[in-house]
Formats: structure tokens, sequence, C-alpha cells
């Protein structure tokens, strides 16, 4: 598992060193219109992703360094983060006999 994670990883940065590169020089159209489009669309789904793990997030030591890896890889940074401490039960008042 930790290798396909660390594959997704190589690929979204790839991902988004071509997206760097359409900015600096766009490519051909229409494919620097069709990467743009895409590079929106991850990062909105990046987004969204923090929104909806961000307990998981604000438990982990560096907060902000995960939520730039979140924006960066996506789901491949989640997954690999250590799974999020339940908090106890409230305790249970001894029960009456």
């Amino acid at each position: 598992m930790k290798a396909l994670l660390g594959l997704g990883k190589i690929l979204a940065a790839l991902f988004w060193g071509a997206e760097l590169a359409n900015l600096l020089d766009p490519f051909v159209q229409p494919f620097a219109l069709l990467l743009n489009l895409a590079g929106a669309a991850v990062l909105l789904i990046h987004a969204a992703e923090l929104l909806l793990f961000q307990p998981r997030l604000s438990q982990c030591p560096r907060p902000w360094l995960e939520r730039g890896q979140v924006m960066l890889f996506g789901i491949f940074h989640l997954l690999a983060l250590p799974e999020a401490e339940e908090p106890d039960p409230l305790p249970v008042a001894a029960e009456q006999a």
C-alpha cells in the first residue's frame, strides 16, 4: 500500500509540475486550456478534502504542514496519515442494582 501511495504522490507532483510549466509558458491550445481546467478541478477537490478531513488534520502535530501536503497530494497524503484516535465514550456511571 505504501508503494502505491508513494507512486500516487509522485504522479501528483508531476501533474502540479506540468501545471506550473503551463502557467509560466503556456502549451499549445487546446492543451493549455484543458490543463488549466484540470488543475482548477483538482484544486477544488483538494480544498473539499481539507474541509471533510478537518478534524483528522487538526489532531496532527503540525496541522498546517499536513494541510499543505493535502493541497499538493490530496487523498494520497490523507491515506498515509495514521488513523485518528477516537475520543473515549463518556464513562458509564456505576449501574444501579
